[in-house]
């Protein structure tokens, strides 16, 4: 798994995270009926019968009105690439997950299994596109065949296509935790710290600073600044220390980098047509957004991108690498 699935799995292991998730972006009349208060984070290992484990699985329950358990999977879902099939993969972990809660015999009340939120996050670039009813998968056939397609929902959380607005708006760690994904520069980073100190003074609240200082620290800002060493902190008051202490450095590194304003928007919108040392810039960007997916990018990858001489062309490679879901996909 890698280091920001690692992080995010982290973070949303505290059940503050996984009630604001809900409170601020499940926007459905039944969440107004859950008890908080009840949040149980259960295992979410399963093994099939081909001994293939399921590890990145986040799986709660907690009570719905007074009697009820509603148990909340969510898959975490961090790729930059759009999953065409992701109703099909949430229809197999959920039946993963209600074979093993009928094992356990975890029914409800009237012995019928417990109803399942079954939740995506995502964070790419490209819109997300996919179905998100697992029956559009399939083939319609005419003649009464249809009615036998399995039918199977899920909830998108898609951060990047929330308007900055909205989430400053809210007082929710999860909003904070995106406005970080969406930061431009360590002043952002600074502002949104801030608001996490004082929401998160609590003392009960330790094991989260804890985590949002890992993440911090480990992925967001190693990958932000890259080439400058950054010391693991585990408290976000030393990471707002060390901000403030290597500001101007970074900013400057964040500039050079190209990444200031986002790495698409710096790629479609901040370049201008004949100016060769941005178009370089931006290529020397798209490799490494490349490699941070794909891992080390084989020579002829490296020359196409290196053929890449307009800024149509650059354009129409982010869009295709965007939606890619391997190397092979590129065409």
């Amino acid at each position: 798994m890698a280091d920001h699935d690692r992080g995010y799995r982290l973070l949303f292991s505290h059940p503050e995270m996984v009630a604001d998730l809900l409170r601020g972006f499940v926007r459905e009349d039944w969440v107004r009926d859950l008890d908080f208060s009840t949040l149980e984070k259960v295992p979410g290992s399963y093994v099939t019968p081909e001994l293939s484990n399921r590890e990145s699985d986040v799986v709660w329950r907690l009570r719905w009105g007074h009697d009820r358990l509603l148990y909340i999977y969510l898959l975490i879902e961090f790729q930059s690439t759009v999953d065409p099939f992701m109703g099909l993969r949430m229809m197999v972990y959920l039946g993963l997950l209600y074979q093993d809660l009928l094992q356990r015999r975890e029914l409800t009340p009237a012995g019928k299994l417990p109803p399942v939120l079954p939740l995506v996050l995502y964070n790419g670039h490209a819109p997300w596109g996919a179905a998100q009813e697992v029956s559009e998968l399939i083939e319609e056939v005419p003649g009464g065949l249809e009615r036998y397609r399995p039918q199977l929902r899920y909830c998108l959380v898609d951060e990047v296509q929330i308007a900055d607005s909205d989430l400053e708006s809210l007082r929710n760690l999860v909003a904070a935790l995106f406005r970080l994904e969406k930061s431009r520069g360590p002043e952002d980073i600074q502002r949104i710290l801030a608001a996490l100190l004082d929401w998160l003074r609590e003392p009960h609240l330790a094991a989260l600073r804890r985590s949002f200082s890992a993440w911090l620290s480990g992925v967001l800002l190693p990958a932000r600044v890259p080439g400058i060493a950054i010391t693991q902190v585990a408290d976000l008051q030393e990471v707002k220390s060390m901000l403030a202490e290597s500001v101007m450095e970074w900013t400057h590194q964040w500039k050079q980098e190209g990444l200031e304003e986002g790495r698409q928007e710096g790629l479609q919108k901040g370049l201008h047509k004949g100016q060769e040392d941005a178009l370089e810039k931006a290529r020397e960007v798209l490799v490494r957004d490349l490699e941070r997916r794909f891992g080390l990018l084989p020579d002829e990858v490296r020359r196409r991108v290196d053929a890449i001489a307009s800024i149509e062309e650059l354009t129409e490679f982010v869009l295709r690498a965007g939606a890619a879901a391997s190397l092979d996909a590129l065409g």
